[in-house]
């Protein structure tokens, strides 16, 4: 009886062991299941209400760490600018930032230069980034991308420079020459040198004057707002006109074809001034007894059709390491040419903004002791219609596209095809 009692004892004793094992077991794992695992924190719940709505409509690239320095939330601008790579912040000084700010809840920014992710050629991405506490166990970065800012405000200052320096050589020389003149008051031959220098100088800074200030009013002004059709060829004739008295005096021909009753829509008086900046230029860079070509034709655009007006001259070409910069403010391939020439350097500058306000571009294609072509693309005036091939393009079996542009009754040295025309 007693051996009974004590087996029944022990079997009582065991289911409540057994009980109490498998209720703590259970509230193990319902504490497992409740823990907050390393997958978990990088989802988006772990953001504080509304975080993820404001960060995604933030210009900056935002993102968000957590305690073991993992990405939580990332734009798509953080990884376009090479932030976040495999799901950590890519960025060193950006990561220690991080970890001192979750330390010490302090609010910290600095400028980086970063190296721009997928070139090869060491440019730099100029970036500012800012680091503050989210919550009490995240990390929000903001970076701005300041590299545009940064090259507007270096073109600014160079053009500021640039400007400067231009000024100040007319200036200075008119300063001389008018001592020089005062020293010279007996001798009349050296007074009329002096004066004839003087005026050139006074020349040459009164083109500049009048150079900037067209420049400044085809970057401020809206040319469409006065826009009319206005007729290729006269703006060609301008052009010519503008030019004859210096092409007369190194003999240079003058020639004008292409396909007739052409219009553009524009600004008459930029539209003249951008097409008399190329003819200029091709009748200064050119040598004596050679030819300048102005032609224009209409060419196929998926949004409309557009007119080309090229000008092709017989001059020292362009070579392949300046091409890139001539449309820059104050850029001269030879200084000493341009010198003698009267060139401000502002001409193809201005010829650029012209054509990019009108909807256009301008292009060029040279070769070193060849000449140049540069070509002014431009939005036709008026509805579309029907229109015939030109008897002179499709003769001898050329396309449009692969007749050279010089389509006048003696035509220049055929150059290669532009590669930029289409």
């Amino acid at each position: 009886m007693n051996v009974d009692a004590a087996v029944a004892a022990v079997a009582a004793i065991a289911g409540l062991c057994t009980g109490v094992f498998a209720m703590l077991a259970f509230r193990w794992s319902e504490r497992d299941q409740a823990k907050p695992t390393r997958s978990s924190l990088h989802t988006e719940a772990v953001l504080p209400p509304g975080v993820d709505t404001v960060l995604s409509v933030l210009r900056s690239s935002a993102v968000v760490l957590d305690e073991a320095d993992a990405v939580v939330k990332a734009s798509s601008a953080a990884y376009a600018l090479g932030l976040v790579r495999g799901g950590k912040l890519a960025v060193e000084p950006m990561m220690q930032m991080a970890r001192d700010t979750r330390r010490d809840g302090e609010i910290r920014q600095v400028e980086l230069d970063l190296p721009r992710r997928g070139t090869g050629r060491g440019e730099a991405l100029a970036v500012s980034a800012r680091v503050a506490p989210l919550g009490s166990r995240l990390v929000l970065l903001l970076v701005e991308d300041l590299t545009e800012a940064r090259r507007i405000e270096a073109v600014r200052r160079d053009f500021v420079a640039n400007v400067s320096h231009e000024l100040k050589t007319p200036v200075g020389a008119l300063s001389l020459l008018s001592e020089a003149v005062m020293d010279a008051s007996d001798d009349p031959e050296a007074v009329e040198r002096f004066a004839g220098r003087m005026q050139n100088e006074a020349t040459r800074l009164t083109s500049l004057v009048q150079e900037l200030i067209d420049l400044s009013r085809v970057q401020n002004d809206d040319p469409l707002e006065d826009a009319e059709p206005v007729r290729v060829d006269e703006l060609v004739a301008e052009a010519m006109d503008r030019c004859r008295q210096q092409a007369g005096a190194k003999q240079i021909t003058m020639a004008a074809g292409g396909t007739a009753d052409l219009s553009v829509w524009g600004n008459r008086g930029q539209l003249a001034a951008a097409l008399g900046n190329l003819v200029e230029n091709a009748v200064n860079y050119s040598p004596a007894r050679t030819r300048v070509g102005i032609a224009g034709r209409r060419v196929a655009a998926p949004g409309g059709d557009l007119i080309e007006i090229a000008v092709t001259d017989q001059g020292i070409g362009i070579s392949e390491k300046d091409r890139d910069r001539i449309f820059e403010r104050f850029y001269r391939v030879d200084p000493a040419r341009s010198r003698a020439t009267g060139g401000t350097g502002l001409g193809l500058a201005i010829v650029k903004h012209v054509a990019a306000s009108h909807g256009g571009e301008v292009t060029v294609w040279s070769a070193e002791g060849q000449g140049s072509t540069f070509t002014l693309r431009l939005p036709e005036a008026g509805a579309v219609r029907d229109r015939e091939r030109p008897a002179d393009l499709s003769a001898e079996g050329l396309d449009d596209e692969d007749r050279p542009y010089e389509t006048f009754n003696d035509p220049l040295p055929a150059h290669p095809a532009p590669e930029v025309l289409p």
